[in-house]
């Protein structure tokens, strides 16, 4: 049974005709998820980190100190001082997020949200989004969505899902018809299934 992330869907649902294929071919033949080549992980567990330990967002600014890549030098400072800004003045603190897997077709969707936060408040299971590339409305929608299908039976009553925007310090909730949007994700991975099979 084919196993891929929510970046991985996303990815091919945002091409259409050749391109789709060929980025369906490309998540089956890569290779091995391997820690070193995920650009974003040392920032996504530095963050994670901070919560955990009960850290203030003046600690974020260590997470630049070490290192020795020069296009994460380059990279680490915009997400970071994003993140800075959404954080502002907000009492921020940790839970475990909810995760889970989302099915159809023969094809898991793995979601996993980075962050479990009660912001002043009122918890929300946080997917961050820490590319440079601007974050579209598909992107959104798609994520917020299966966020919220597949995370509410583990949510306790009253929490939220959100897809942060980490550069722009914007927050994405699910809106508009979420039955509607997970049915549209299931149309994709029933193509994923299909052409799966055949490379």
């Amino acid at each position: 049974m084919p196993s891929i992330s929510l970046t991985d869907l996303v990815d091919v649902v945002s091409r259409s005709g050749t391109p789709k294929a060929r980025k369906v071919a490309t998540i089956k033949n890569r290779p091995p998820y391997q820690p070193q080549t995920d650009f974003y992980k040392p920032l996504r567990e530095g963050i994670v980190a901070i919560h955990q330990q009960g850290g203030d967002k003046t600690a974020l600014k260590a997470l630049l100190g070490s290192l020795a890549d020069k296009k994460k030098a380059a990279n680490y400072p915009g997400a970071v001082d994003g993140y800075q800004k959404w954080w502002g003045k907000k009492t921020l603190e940790w839970f475990a997020p909810a995760r889970a897997i989302h099915s159809h077709a023969g094809v898991d969707v793995a979601i996993n949200p980075e962050l479990g936060l009660i912001v002043e408040g009122h918890r929300m299971h946080i997917k961050l989004y820490l590319k440079a590339d601007p974050l579209t409305k598909l992107r959104c929608d798609l994520v917020t969505a299966l966020m919220e299908s597949a995370l509410r039976p583990k949510c306790q009553k009253g929490d939220g899902v959100g897809l942060l925007d980490v550069r722009k310090a914007k927050m994405f909730v699910p809106g508009g018809d979420v039955m509607q949007t997970t049915a549209m994700v299931d149309a994709e991975l029933a193509y994923i299934a299909q052409l799966w099979a055949s490379l």
